[in-house]
């Protein structure tokens, strides 16, 4: 049965397709070309291509990358072509680098301008509403440093490379803030028991509030609240 199995593809096929061994040497010696290419590719594009990686960067990798795998393992792809595509992405992201640096205008149109996501440990709703990110994802990247609530930060500020930058109030000064923790966000009240600091859940803004039905918020409107926390920051 196995035999019978056996006979009916091409080993040959399977391993190499439609190569000859002899290409296996080829391919090695491609490999080394182009892996030599993207290294002096990268040493000219210099430490923040590699680093810090805006959009453009991004797509300036992306394109050394695809022009560097496919005369690896294709045949038909010439090696000289794709030095030439090297070369061109290259001048192409000098010339780009020389105007970024000339204009500041250029420079917010191809990667952008960092935002400002919170503000006096409240969203700042409109700025957020611009950005594709979720709740969910946000919270997660504060978390990572050590954030669990939004009353403990003075300011974060998303930045082009997409990081978030994030200034801290001082210890005594960290105010009563919406909770980021797992799960915070599940049981919002519309109706306060218990007197307290109160958060809504949609744009963070924090108030005092009494016994009674919790109302809207002073901010965004919204009618969802959860209790505050003013805990410290553990470093």
């Amino acid at each position: 049965m196995l035999s019978v199995f056996l006979l009916q593809f091409d080993l040959k096929e399977l391993l190499l397709g439609q190569e000859e061994w002899s290409f296996l040497l080829e391919i090695a010696l491609r490999t080394i070309i182009m892996f030599v290419t993207i290294i002096i590719g990268l040493r000219v594009l210099g430490k923040r291509g590699v680093k810090q990686l805006s959009l453009f960067e991004l797509v300036v990798i992306i394109g050394l990358g695809s022009a560097a795998g496919d005369p690896m393992f294709y045949r038909e792809v010439g090696i000289v072509s794709s030095i030439l595509v090297f070369v061109l992405i290259i001048l192409m992201y000098t010339l780009v680098t020389y105007l970024i640096g000339k204009s500041k205008k250029f420079e917010t149109l191809l990667e952008g301008k960092s935002i400002c996501l919170i503000e006096n440990g409240e969203f700042s709703i409109e700025n957020f509403k611009k950005e594709n990110l979720g709740s969910d994802e946000f919270f997660a990247e504060l978390r990572l440093k050590g954030i669990s609530h939004l009353g403990q930060i003075d300011q974060a500020i998303e930045e082009v490379s997409g990081e978030i930058s994030v200034f801290y109030f001082e210890d005594e000064k960290v105010k009563y803030g919406l909770p980021i923790m797992p799960d915070s966000l599940c049981n919002p009240l519309t109706f306060i028991n218990d007197g307290g600091y109160y958060s809504c859940i949609f744009c963070g803004h924090t108030e005092e509030k009494n016994p009674g039905v919790a109302g809207k918020c002073q901010k965004c409107k919204k009618e969802k609240w959860i209790p505050a926390s003013n805990r410290k920051r553990i470093t």
